[in-house]
C-alpha cells in the first residue's frame, strides 16, 4: 500500500515549478537587501478556485501536505509534496458525502499532531489517521460560551512533552463576529487530540479581535497575533480588508492576556507563526490595504514577513520582508459592492512553515488572475508559494516605522516598489 501511494504521488507530480524569486528586507538603504528565494504557483495549471491554504510539515514522512478550499461552494481538498515543496500530487477532495460528491465547506485549521494524525475544521472537525489520506472521522465543534456558532480560522497550538514528544495538549482560539466592527476571541484546551475540549474563556483583552493564532515563545510565554476589527475612523467601510493586526501575550500560561498592541491599524492580517531554533519569531501575514497604487492606478497586494528577537514583546517594522508582490488587474471600486471588484486581486491568507534545512516555505492565497465567472464571482483564484530565509547580513539599526503611533500613516503605508513609506498621492 505504501509503495502504491508513493507511485500514486511520483505520478501525478509535476517537473520542479519552483522559479528563482528576490525577496526584499527593507533597510537603510535605498531598495534594502534582496535575499534569494523561489517561488511558484501551485495551482495556475488549475484554472478554477483554489483559496485559503493551509500547510503542515509532516517530519515522520518528510512531507509538506496543503489543505486549500476550491469552488464555489467551497470544498475542501488536499494535496501532498515528498521532495519540500518543488512538486505536488493532484488535488482530491478531502470529504465527500454518500453521493461521492465534495462536502461544500469552507476548509480552516490544518493543523499536524504526530504519528499520522491530521485534524482540520470544516463544520464539525474533521481527523485523519494517515497523513491526510482519508478524513473517516468527525466531531461537532461546541459553541461559543453564548451559544453562538465557534468560527475557527487558526489552527490550534500543539504542546508536545518535551522528553518524549508524546502529544500533552491542543490550545484553540475561536471567535464570534458580528460584521466587521464587533468581534470576540476566545480560548480553550484539549487533553485528547481534540475529541474534546474544556469549557471556552472569554478572554476580555480580545474584544475586537477575531482570527488569532497561537505560538509558545522559548521562555515560554504564549503570543498571540490578533486581526482586529476595523477602526473607529474607518468604520464607514464594509470591506475586511481594512481590519488590522495586533499583538497580545500571556506570562501565566494562558491564564491572563496583555491588551492587543497594534503593529497595524489596518490593511494587514491573517498571521501566521513560526518558532526559530534561535528563539527568534517568524510572523507572516498578508497585505490587502496600504500599499499605494501603481504608477498606472492599479492597487497594490503582498505578503510580509516581520521578525520578533525578544518573544514577541517587539517586532522589527523596519526591516521587515517582502515576501511577494504583485499588482492587481482591475481599477476601480475597493469596496464590496456592485463593480470593478478591484479588490478580487488581493491577498488572503498566509501559512508558514520550518524545514529541516533552516527554509521557511509560506503558503498564500491570491487572485491576481481573478475575473468575474459567469455567475459573477471571483475566478481563478490561486495558491502560491514562497520558500526563503532571513537574512543573517546587517541591514542598519532604524526603528522609525516601529517607533511611529500604530494609527500612523507611517506604519501604515508602504511603496513596494521602493520599500519606502510614504503616503499615497492625493
Amino acid at each position: 500500500m505504501a509503495a502504491l501511494l508513493t507511485m500514486t504521488l511520483m505520478a501525478s507530480a509535476r517537473a520542479d515549478d519552483w522559479q528563482a524569486h528576490e525577496v526584499r528586507q527593507l533597510g537603510e538603504k535605498a531598495g534594502g537587501v534582496r535575499p534569494l528565494a523561489k517561488l511558484q504557483i501551485v495551482t495556475e495549471r488549475w484554472n478554477r478556485v483554489a483559496a485559503v491554504p493551509y500547510i503542515v510539515y509532516m517530519p515522520e514522512k518528510d512531507r509538506l501536505l496543503m489543505l486549500v478550499s476550491c469552488d464555489y461552494p467551497h470544498h475542501a481538498e488536499v494535496l501532498f509534496s515528498d521532495d519540500r515543496g518543488a512538486t505536488w500530487s493532484d488535488p482530491k477532495p478531502a470529504i465527500t458525502g454518500q453521493d461521492g460528491m465534495p462536502l461544500p465547506a469552507l476548509g480552516t485549521s490544518l493543523c499536524h499532531l504526530g504519528n499520522g494524525s491530521v485534524l482540520f475544521y470544516a463544520g464539525p472537525r474533521w481527523f485523519s489517521r494517515d497523513y491526510g489520506q482519508t478524513w473517516s472521522e468527525s466531531v461537532a465543534v461546541e459553541p461559543t460560551p453564548d451559544g453562538k456558532p465557534w468560527a475557527i480560522w487558526d489552527p490550534p497550538l500543539v504542546e508536545r512533552d518535551a522528553k518524549t514528544g508524546k502529544l500533552v495538549r491542543l490550545i484553540e482560539t475561536g471567535y464570534e463576529q458580528s460584521g466587521h466592527t464587533d468581534s470576540q476571541a476566545f480560548l480553550r484546551s484539549s487533553t485528547d487530540g481534540g475529541a474534546t475540549w474544556s469549557p471556552a474563556a472569554r478572554i476580555a483583552q480580545w474584544k475586537g479581535a477575531n482570527e488569532v493564532a497561537l505560538l509558545r515563545a522559548a521562555n515560554g510565554h504564549l503570543v498571540a497575533a490578533c486581526r482586529t476589527i476595523i477602526p473607529v475612523r474607518l468604520q464607514s467601510e464594509s470591506l475586511d480588508h481594512f481590519e488590522g493586526l495586533g499583538i497580545s501575550i500571556s506570562t501565566d500560561d494562558g491564564r491572563t492576556w496583555s491588551d492587543v498592541r497594534k503593529l497595524f491599524d489596518w490593511g494587514r492580517h491573517h498571521p501566521s507563526l513560526v518558532l526559530l531554533p534561535s528563539g527568534d519569531i517568524v510572523m507572516t501575514y498578508v497585505v490587502r490595504k496600504g500599499y499605494v497604487d501603481s504608477p498606472d492606478g492599479f492597487p497594490q497586494f503582498g505578503i510580509e514577513a516581520v521578525v520578533s528577537r525578544d518573544h514577541g514583546q517587539t517586532w522589527d517594522l523596519d526591516h521587515r520582508y517582502l515576501l511577494h508582490t504583485w499588482v492587481g488587474n482591475r481599477k476601480g471600486s475597493n469596496q464590496n459592492l456592485p463593480g470593478p471588484q478591484a479588490w478580487w486581486a488581493s491577498s488572503q491568507a498566509t501559512s508558514t512553515v520550518l524545514l529541516p534545512d533552516g527554509n521557511l516555505v509560506t503558503a498564500f492565497g491570491t487572485g491576481y488572475r481573478s475575473q468575474p465567472n459567469a455567475q459573477g464571482m471571483s475566478s481563478p483564484r490561486d495558491v502560491g508559494l514562497v520558500q526563503w530565509r532571513l537574512n543573517k547580513k546587517p541591514v542598519g539599526n532604524r526603528s522609525q516605522i516601529r517607533d511611529a503611533a500604530p494609527d500612523s500613516d507611517l506604519r501604515n503605508w508602504l511603496d513596494p516598489r521602493t520599500g519606502e513609506p510614504v503616503m499615497p498621492a492625493k
